[in-house]
């Protein structure tokens, strides 16, 4: 969403931050391409100094998401723990399609109610009710 890279306490000391972890095998399982190492950087804080690990943006070519309500400009509204990925998702996206369960006319959902703004949605697919219905990645289990 526009932030490349930031400096976090998370890796320091780590094989994360140090590289050489498997990136890639060969067909026999053999590693063939491992990371890099990270650049560190010293700060000072309340605390003293202390290293941080410099953490780039992870950046994919789409951003799938699907949301229970939204508008032709691409604000979206999320139902339930949807809203815990699909947002970052999104986000990381250069280009995000969206599906929309309940598609609405601009101005309908009130702005305290986006949780995404419609400049990261480059596409919005309206489903049908039949497509709505069917949650692939919900599973309901009973004793």
């Amino acid at each position: 969403s526009g932030i490349a890279a930031f400096y976090t306490r998370t890796g320091v000391g780590t094989q994360v931050a140090q590289g050489g972890l498997p990136w890639k095998y060969d067909d026999a399982g053999n590693v063939i391409k491992t990371s890099p190492e990270k650049p560190v950087m010293t700060f000072e804080t309340p605390d003293g100094e202390k290293e941080f690990v410099l953490e780039e943006a992870i950046v994919a070519d789409f951003g799938i998401v699907r949301a229970w309500k939204g508008d032709r400009h691409g604000n979206l509204v999320f139902k339930d723990s949807a809203r815990n990925f699909n947002p970052l998702a999104a986000m990381a996206g250069q280009i995000t399609i969206a599906e929309v369960e309940e598609l609405v006319e601009p101005g309908e959902i009130p702005p305290n109610d986006v949780h995404l703004p419609g400049v990261y949605v480059h596409r919005v697919v309206p489903l049908t009710p039949e497509q709505a219905a069917d949650k692939r990645i919900e599973k309901r289990t009973v004793r």
